[in-house]
């Protein structure tokens, strides 16, 4: 008996799958060389990420992926299979702008730009990682000049990257969301003109064991599935996803000091509970994994700050948390490490900044980017930058480059238009939150008492099982009613700074 020939739907998704194993090669090639890959393996795994770069786009931009995707037909996305081709035809027009050379090239290069960001940051040597960053932003700025090719009304490289950081961000205004944290910023100013809160109670003798015990007892609780993960150390903090049965995260440590793992391994935890709960069946298309790098972000940030900061959060843990750390906290209840946890205080690090400050190092990060890709600022002069915008915005000035200019991995991965993101993901946690909280009134309680499931159980059903097949400003919509929106965000840092520092 023959068997049925496939439909030109099924031969592309028999394609995409063969693309996207590729891909999560290349992934788990990054999670290795990121946690356990020895020093000496750089060079040669720079080639090995270069060639399945190459050979994946290569498929992807073959002339049969056109045709396939021209027999498929007129995309519905209102259907799965209609998103699935919309997804597949929009990277489809995207990697054909791009050379099949540059894109291996790019990988080589950030592969062995990462390296020496690690090198350069633990000695603390602007000088090992500045000629890597500038190769790096030489390929980003020839991959913008083809991406602007063809009908595109980006006429600079400056609109080029604001174009890209809306579409990893959520498709909102990335500027206006950034500049929203200025309008909170005066809540900072009052409580710093005020009664500080203190954070001593973060430092001290903290067992990096038993830290990273309670932290897997968190985010177990929270919904983590370890039979699906694990979590490793790293240098700089991430989450991977190679299927719907491996989603890998990692953290770091700081023996003197809680909050880094405490928080960080909160706030990867959100982004692994999005990708273990995007519907299995997207696996090996392009329509696994997150809608955007902003809708995932808005998923770390409610984890870490709307629940891993909150008042019902730790008065349902901190007993747990004393308990394991009883000579580091001794003397210090509940309601002081709840103000020590959300002390207004600039900070030279973003990934331990203030809620209300946050925003403020993505949009020094953002202005400097855009200034590196124009050519008005070089790579020779970025931390002399860093420090005036640091010293501007913050009024701080980092000690040293490891704490300021070199602290992020994101550029020597080639990532250029993604610190927006966080912005998007700071106003869009809050947003889908109070949604959430609408629908299930009881989640404060349920969280008082240490149970997460209904509040993960609302996110699996309304943004983590659709994976891609919404566009960000859809999936937004469809969740929450209305576009992204700053006022819930801005409302949220008033009530709740304004309560702990008594501004009103």
């Amino acid at each position: 008996m023959t068997s049925k020939p496939e439909t030109a739907y099924e031969q592309l998704k028999d394609r995409l799958a063969t693309i996207s194993d590729l891909g999560s090669v290349r992934i788990l090639l990054f999670w290795d060389r990121q946690t356990y890959m020895p020093r000496g393996a750089v060079a040669g795994r720079a080639k090995q990420v270069a060639t399945l770069s190459r050979i994946s786009h290569e498929m992807l931009t073959d002339p049969k992926t056109e045709m396939l995707l021209d027999c498929a037909g007129e995309p519905d996305p209102s259907l799965e299979e209609g998103a699935l081709i919309r997804r597949a035809r929009r990277d489809y027009e995207r990697a054909a702008k791009l050379p099949a050379d540059l894109v291996a090239r790019t990988s080589q290069v950030t592969a062995l730009a990462e390296a020496a960001w690690v090198q350069a940051r633990k000695e603390s040597d602007w000088s090992l990682f500045t000629p890597h960053l500038a190769e790096v932003i030489s390929l980003k700025r020839e991959a913008a000049e083809f991406l602007g090719v063809g009908g595109s009304s980006l006429r600079s490289p400056r609109e080029r990257l604001r174009a890209g950081g809306k579409e990893c961000a959520a498709g909102g205004d990335v500027r206006g969301a950034q500049e929203g944290d200025h309008a909170a910023h005066p809540v900072g100013r009052k409580a710093g003109e005020g009664r500080r809160g203190r954070a001593a109670s973060l430092y001290g003798e903290f067992d990096e064991a038993r830290q990273e015990e309670f932290g897997r007892t968190v985010i177990s609780a929270f919904g983590y599935d370890w039979g699906r993960g694990r979590q490793d150390r790293s240098v700089h903090p991430f989450c991977i996803r190679t299927g719907p049965g491996d989603v890998r995260m990692t953290t770091r440590f700081d023996g003197t000091w809680l909050s880094p793992a405490l928080f960080g391994t909160m706030y990867e935890a959100g982004h692994a509970l999005y990708t273990q709960g995007v519907d299995p069946a997207y696996a090996r298309t392009p329509l696994d994994g997150g809608t955007s790098t902003g809708v995932h972000e808005s998923q770390s940030r409610l984890w870490e700050n709307l629940v891993g900061r909150s008042r019902p959060f730790w008065s349902h843990y901190y007993p747990k948390l004393r308990e394991v750390f009883s000579e580091a906290l001794k003397g210090v209840d509940v309601e002081a490490f709840y103000r020590a946890i959300n002390v207004l205080k600039p900070s030279k690090i973003r990934v331990e900044a203030d809620e209300v400050t946050y925003n403020l190092h993505i949009l020094l990060r953002f202005e400097l980017e855009v200034a590196l890709i124009e050519g008005t600022l070089s790579v020779a002069d970025l931390p002399t930058a860093w420090n005036a915008k640091m010293e501007e915005y913050l009024g701080i000035i980092p000690e040293d480059d490891s704490a300021g200019v070199l602290q992020d991995i994101h550029w020597a991965s080639g990532f250029f238009g993604h610190f927006p993101s966080y912005a998007i993901g700071n106003v869009l946690s809050v947003q889908l939150f109070d949604k959430a909280l609408e629908a299930c009134p009881e989640i404060p309680e349920q969280i008082q008492a240490g149970e997460f499931s209904t509040l993960l159980g609302w996110l699996r059903e309304k943004v983590h099982r659709h994976g891609s097949r919404y566009y960000p400003d859809e999936l937004i919509e469809r969740v929450t009613g209305r576009p992204l929106d700053t006022a819930p965000y801005l409302y949220y840092l008033n009530e709740k700074f304004g309560e702990l520092y008594e501004l009103y």
